[in-house]
């Protein structure tokens, strides 16, 4: 039986320290280095992977209150986490060769190697391109990837990127790239609206050579659509239920004194509760069919993220508007989630809302 390790740091601890370093991701070059220290200490990084490779293989509803927990505390080390986290779930898959689980699971569950996905091209990303970003060709027993990588969080970190292509016969694959691989070229870090301390940015692939046990899912029509995580997920909906709890709790600590704010930051605190409970039952419904599906949550979630990161702002008046200021940050994690694995159809309802169209 693997030995399951004991975190050194507890999770209330954890949350107290990201809360106090948050801020100091806004520098240039940042980079969740320490955090992720951290992260190992109090064992979160092994939630995702099985016990049998180290992991402590926790539950859905478990990950799901992490995330939310984690993403009130610090947004970018979470957004980082979760890419990590999808890699690993990649890699635990069951079309994995277990030669390759073994030799990399361990490492990643203790913290001695960071992986990230590259995935967007096969999902919501350059969609509107007849050509595939990345394609696939086999050599032998080898397999050849080729083309460009547009959004790896933690590119120029990274030891592995889970990514895909499509083969010529049009299904898609997802492999286990080493970044120091030859041919494999990583870009500069986009310089963003905010996360930019998540050093997302592009690869270039010039040839690479994987061998075929590398191949961890497919080829399949629609890769994406299976397996763990996806666009859908309820994660990002986590993730920004957490970024509307920092808001509100900062709201509720100004209506204290602040009777005019008791209402609006009363009505915004009923729905993240909706919201939170909606979120929990579809992360305990597991094969069965939530109340409600994550298309509609996510919807909900955008929008409670966006109008109390703003309610925050308004509150805080002139203070608030001063770069550093944390609802001047939160206001700018907010609408990280317009874009951030935004499926057509929650695309499409954001912008009828914004221009007043209702649905």
């Amino acid at each position: 039986m693997a030995v399951r390790p004991t975190g050194s740091l507890p999770f209330d601890d954890l949350l107290a320290r990201l809360r106090s370093s948050a801020a100091e991701l806004e520098a240039p070059h940042a980079w969740p280095r320490e955090q992720f220290d951290w992260l190992a200490a109090a064992n979160v990084l092994r939630w995702v992977i099985p016990a049998q490779y180290t992991g402590i293989d926790a539950t859905p509803l478990r990950l799901l209150e992490g995330y939310e927990q984690l993403a009130a505390a610090c947004l970018v080390t979470t957004f980082v986490l979760t890419q990590r986290n999808g890699a690993c779930q990649r890699l635990a898959g069951d079309e994995v060769d277990p030669v390759v689980q073994q030799e990399f699971l361990p490492p990643l569950a203790a913290g001695e190697l960071f992986a990230t996905v590259g995935i967007s091209h096969l999902s919501t990303s350059r969609q509107h391109i007849g050509q595939p970003a990345v394609r696939i060709r086999r050599d032998g027993d080898d397999l050849l990837l080729a083309g460009d990588v547009p959004w790896v969080t933690g590119g120029p970190q990274a030891d592995l990127v889970v990514t895909g292509g499509t083969f010529e016969d049009g299904r898609q694959g997802l492999v286990l790239l080493p970044t120091a691989e030859r041919g494999v070229i990583c870009g500069p870090p986009a310089a963003l609206l905010s996360l930019t301390a998540s050093q997302t940015a592009s690869l270039t692939l010039d040839d690479v050579r994987l061998p075929g046990h590398y191949l961890l899912a497919g080829p399949a029509e629609g890769i994406m659509r299976r397996g763990a995580g996806g666009t859908g997920s309820i994660t990002t909906s986590a993730l920004a239920a957490g970024v509307a709890s920092r808001a509100i709790e900062a709201l509720r600590s100004e209506a204290s004194l602040r009777r005019d704010l008791l209402e609006p930051t009363t009505a915004l605190s009923d729905e993240l509760t909706r919201l939170r409970s909606d979120l929990r039952a579809a992360a305990a419904a597991s094969d069965e069919r939530p109340a409600c599906s994550p298309a509609d949550l996510r919807k909900r979630a955008n929008s409670l993220v966006l109008r109390s990161a703003q309610a925050w702002l308004t509150a805080s008046k002139g203070a608030g508007f001063v770069t550093g200021h944390p609802a001047e940050r939160t206001v700018r994690e907010a609408l990280f989630f317009l874009v951030w694995s935004c499926p057509q159809p929650v695309a499409a309802a954001a912008l009828r809302h914004f221009a007043c169209l209702g649905g």
